[in-house]
């Protein structure tokens, strides 16, 4: 495999002049010429079978049943201490311009001093560090089940059972332009990774509706996205950044069309969060069921699992309605979307605004998601969980008992106190909060975790929480 990635610069000529406006209606519609095409051999890891309409997908999708052979997290050669401390301010972070006009020479016209790798160095598109390295292997994780995922819903699902949940063919053409779109960033990552990137698994699923399908899309494409926020700008090689970026920015388009599809709210946040690794690696891990033998394995933690009992049902048009004990979500996974064979309230083909929830560009809610100042449920697993591949991962924490509940979500990380009602149980209120103006901080899909400390933490640092999380929970907020 060759060592770089070199991508081309295309120079697009521009458009001097408009053409006429046609006015004859054409009376066929077609291409202007036939252009050669080869099909190219599929690049999965697996067996494909031939479903609904033609569409591909793999031909298992469940739990692993064997056993493992390998069990936890990949080590370093040792681990140097329990955590890391926090030091001061970085001692050459000191630039502050007042005179608003370049302050040093600039070693070039039109090129202010400063910035990193401008220095007219040839760039190298690999990993360039351990952190590098399992940073971008998640990211491949991740982008391999996306692949998997997307296709699988539309070789799973009829046509009759996308009309009935409001989404046509155009759509689901749409959905398919996406799935090629992994194929692509998995292809990239895979190359700045080498000979060791990780290869495409077998996953397990939690959807038996279309609706429940698209839900797990936008809950999954949120965490794809938050966990790449989260490490992007730690990077070491900064090339790998830059592609990483461009790839990402497709992902966040991603996340967005299947809130639409779901009938939730496009953008609702001024915002988008960073998460750290573990925390991705936490909410992917339960769906990989397992993976082909001597596939490069991960750093990242754990963490046990935090059940959000009235977490929002999406398909009610009253969504305080939701049952409170955790059963109208599809199962007891993190990530697992809002149950849509509901029997009664369900907003999902009513058309009244404000609270009708089909596919739509945009909905407003009469009736929010939640508020500050609702009861929030919670349950929460004990560490020592079997998860991820080859149930060969294993959940843990280092945090002491549970007092605090954070809420991560746009630039910032807030807390409410937890009260413990039971074994692994207790409630908070959503607390309220802005980040400017009337930017409410608590809203979309986010994390949410128990913590020991109400530790300060900002979005370039906020992995420092990560020895306090007693357990990680994914809120839908709005």
């Amino acid at each position: 495999m060759a060592n770089s990635l070199f991508a081309a610069a295309l120079l697009l000529a521009p458009v001097l002049g408009a053409p006429a406006p046609q006015v004859t209606i054409p009376a066929s519609f077609g291409p202007d010429s036939q252009v050669s095409a080869s099909v190219q051999p599929s690049t999965s890891g697996y067996r494909v079978e031939v479903l609904e309409n033609g569409y591909t997908s793999a031909t298992y999708h469940g739990p692993y049943t064997g056993t493992p052979t390998t069990i936890g997290a990949v080590p370093g050669p040792t681990t140097l201490a329990a955590s890391i401390a926090p030091q001061p301010l970085n001692p050459t972070a000191t630039y502050y311009n007042t005179e608003g006009v370049p302050l040093n020479p600039m070693p070039a016209p039109f090129t202010p001093a400063g910035g990193l790798g401008t220095n007219g160095s040839l760039p190298r598109y690999m990993v360039n560090s351990d952190f590098d390295f399992e940073s971008i292997a998640l990211g491949l994780y991740q982008e391999w089940i996306e692949l998997d995922l997307f296709h699988d819903g539309l070789a799973r699902f009829t046509d009759e059972e996308f009309t009935a949940a409001g989404l046509g063919p155009e759509a689901r053409s749409l959905i398919e332009f996406m799935a090629d779109q992994e194929s692509g960033h998995s292809t990239l990552l895979t190359n700045m990774l080498g000979e060791r990137a990780p290869k495409q698994c077998v996953y397990n699923y939690p959807y038996t509706t279309v609706r429940e399908w698209v839900d797990f899309m936008q809950r999954l494409t949120r965490f794809g996205e938050s966990g790449v926020w989260g490490f992007i700008n730690h990077l070491d090689a900064r090339e790998v950044g830059q592609l990483l970026a461009q790839s990402i920015a497709t992902e966040a388009r991603q996340q967005q069309i299947f809130r639409q599809m779901s009938g939730l709210t496009p953008m609702n946040v001024w915002f988008e969060n960073g998460w750290p690794q573990s925390w991705s690696w936490t909410m992917l891990a339960p769906y990989v069921s397992y993976c082909p033998e001597n596939t490069t394995r991960l750093a990242w933690q754990n963490f046990p699992t935090l059940h959000i009992l009235n977490n929002a049902n999406i398909n009610r048009y009253s969504p305080n309605d939701t049952a409170q004990d955790g059963s109208e979500t599809v199962g007891p996974r993190i990530a697992d979307p809002s149950r849509s064979n509901i029997t009664t309230g369900s907003c999902e083909n009513l058309n009244v605004t404000g609270y009708g929830c089909g596919p739509a560009i945009a909905h407003n809610k009469s009736e929010p998601l939640s508020f500050p100042g609702k009861k929030v449920l919670f349950q929460w697993d004990a560490p020592g969980s079997a998860v991820g591949p080859n149930n060969s991962y294993v959940t843990s924490t280092s945090a002491g008992a549970p007092k605090f509940v954070g809420w991560s979500q746009q630039l910032n990380l807030t807390y409410s106190p937890l009260t413990v009602t039971g074994n692994n149980s207790g409630y908070t209120y959503q607390p309220e909060g802005f980040v400017y103006g009337n930017d409410g901080i608590i809203n979309g899909t986010m994390a949410v975790m128990l913590t020991d400390v109400d530790l300060y933490v900002t979005p370039f640092n906020t992995s420092m929480l990560n020895p306090h999380i007693v357990a990680l929970g994914l809120y839908q907020a709005g």
